[in-house]
């Protein structure tokens, strides 16, 4: 029992990174209909804003790790807005097929961009945050990084709901993803809006950026394909568009890739993950909390 505590605490922590990244797709799936592949390089620009913002701050003090934190989302909600006023919004009229496969050169641009400005080598990144191990009784321990983790997933879902659900922006947000025509018509920007909703989830994958190197401790200009694609995978899971499915989807996908990892199965760990993403497909297309939308032709 002490050894399967210990493996949820773990998985719970990497599904709470999960559930950051896949928020980000999710919002912009839900507004606009596509999925930014370009997501998961956001993340990885915000791991490496963080580790060169720490160079101005002393690491492991209380207040340093938020500021740098913050820096990182706001660095990468600006690159969130940049990318889609250059990139897809010219597109927004094309096909999806257009806009998908800009998504993927974007990604490369952003990987190859980052490989020559920050190097191809990974880089050590430093300890934002105070650092211990804190014993739960019973044999079971967990880090500061973790409780940071768990701390800073919780306020951004908190801060999250209360954007989309109780400001206008959100209910803007809302009705967009509902009728953009009609919206526009009743005076709402609609590009304001779409460019918001981009920053917003640049922002979210900042995060999980910063906390994902905060617990790995490793940094390099690829380091967000993996996540990207498991992050993708858990919004699909919870049901893309749907944010509190992306967040299910991804604590309930890092309880079972630490699970995984903790057996003799450890070896197909990734492949685990994309055979969920089949099932779900297959057998439950709109997720666990999604609904099938029915489309007129």
């Amino acid at each position: 029992m002490t050894e399967f505590l210990q493996q949820l605490i773990n998985g719970l922590s990497l599904g709470a990174i999960y559930a950051l990244i896949a928020l980000g797709y999710t919002m912009v799936y839900g507004v606009l209909r596509f999925i930014n592949f370009a997501h998961s390089d956001v993340f990885m620009v915000g791991a490496f804003a963080g580790y060169y913002l720490s160079n101005y701050f002393p690491h492991e003090s209380l207040w340093a790790g938020p500021l740098i934190l913050a820096g990182a989302m706001v660095i990468c909600a600006a690159l969130g807005i940049i990318i889609e006023r250059l990139a897809y919004r010219p597109l927004r009229a094309r096909s999806k097929l257009n806009v998908l496969i800009t998504a993927i050169g974007v990604s490369l641009l952003l990987e190859n961009a980052g490989q020559f400005i920050f190097g191809p080598n990974p880089k050590a990144f430093p300890l934002l945050f105070p650092f211990k191990m804190i014993n739960l009784g019973g044999g079971l321990v967990m880090s500061s990084n973790q409780m940071t983790v768990f701390a800073v997933t919780i306020l951004l879902l908190a801060a999250l709901q209360y954007i989309v659900l109780r400001t206008k922006l959100g209910t803007a947000m809302r009705a967009v993803s509902f009728n953009p025509v009609a919206t526009s018509l009743v005076g709402i920007n609609n590009d304001l809006v779409i460019s918001f909703t981009f920053g917003l989830g640049s922002a979210l994958a900042a995060a999980g950026g910063i906390l994902y190197s905060t617990s790995y401790q490793s940094i390099d200009p690829l380091m967000g394909i993996l996540p990207g694609l498991k992050a993708f995978v858990a919004a699909v899971l919870g049901g893309i568009g749907n944010i509190p499915g992306a967040a299910l989807g991804g604590l309930l996908l890092g309880v079972i890739e630490t699970f995984a990892n903790g057996s003799r199965w450890s070896t197909y760990t990734d492949a685990i993950a994309f055979a969920l993403l089949i099932l779900i497909l297959l057998f439950k297309p709109a997720g666990l909390l999604g609904k099938l939308q029915i489309e007129k032709v």
